[in-house]
């Protein structure tokens, strides 16, 4: 895998190369979301592209998709995301309902169900997925999207099974005036591990935008304190990462 930055990574699985929540825009602010990007991406979009299919949690939140990350995506040759990201994006993309399957030659994706947040906030947050790509003779990989539920990860893993790689995304969202984690913190992703029983983990969604409220740093120390540092493989930023199974 390439860690790009933020949310975004380049995994390749099976021959294919699948890019996950692409985020390529320079540092600024988002007015209508009151957002604010920090840091540019590891490494351009020309540098990364082609790519077979973009996962895109959700489309409606620019730290999950900004707008650099979106011209990537329809330049793509398939999209997978939720079913409101079809209807607002068109093109390549496919909507996908939970437990939903979408083959790409031996390589199966599944939807699996997410929540961003409480459930009471769904109105306001919009629907997330999350994903799991498979395929004969691979590790499973897990990808979380923005979901913050541990009961779905349960869900999940009940049907699915233990994962090889588990690409957790954390970080502990807060927009105002919401005073909540709207994605996994620190200490839930360590949760989320366990119960996925992962033989390895990538955070992701920990860095470079302005309320993202717990850092790498704070994973990383969670993960330690569990007594499982093992488990994180290290994510320099735009470089090619083998993860060891």
């Amino acid at each position: 895998m390439t860690y790009i930055g933020g949310p975004t990574a380049l995994v390749e699985y099976a021959g294919l190369r699948v890019l996950l929540d692409p985020t390529f825009d320079e540092p600024r602010h988002y007015p209508r979301a009151g957002l604010r990007k920090t840091a540019g991406p590891g490494l351009p979009a020309s540098a990364i592209e082609p790519v077979d299919v973009v996962l895109v949690s959700h489309h409606g939140h620019a730290d999950n998709l900004d707008d650099a990350g979106r011209e990537l995506a329809l330049r793509a040759p398939l999209v997978l995301s939720t079913p409101e990201a079809q209807a607002a994006l068109g093109g390549p993309v496919v909507g996908m309902r939970p437990w939903q399957t979408h083959a790409l030659g031996e390589v199966t994706v599944t939807a699996l169900p997410g929540r961003h947040g409480p459930r009471p906030l769904r109105p306001l947050v919009g629907p997330v997925t999350s994903f799991l790509l498979s395929a004969p003779g691979e590790p499973t990989v897990y990808v979380s999207g923005d979901n913050s539920s541990l009961a779905l990860v349960r869900a999940a893993a009940k049907r699915v099974g233990p994962v090889g790689v588990a690409f957790l995304f954390a970080g502990a969202a807060r927009v105002a005036p919401v005073p909540v984690a709207l994605t996994l913190t620190a200490a839930r992703a360590v949760q989320a591990a366990r119960i996925l029983g992962a033989r390895r983990v990538v955070g992701l969604h920990v860095e470079d935008w302005a309320h993202f409220s717990e850092s790498r740093a704070d994973l990383e120390k969670a993960f330690t304190d569990a007594g499982l540092a093992e488990l994180l493989v290290p994510t320099p930023r735009g470089e090619r990462t083998a993860i060891p199974l």
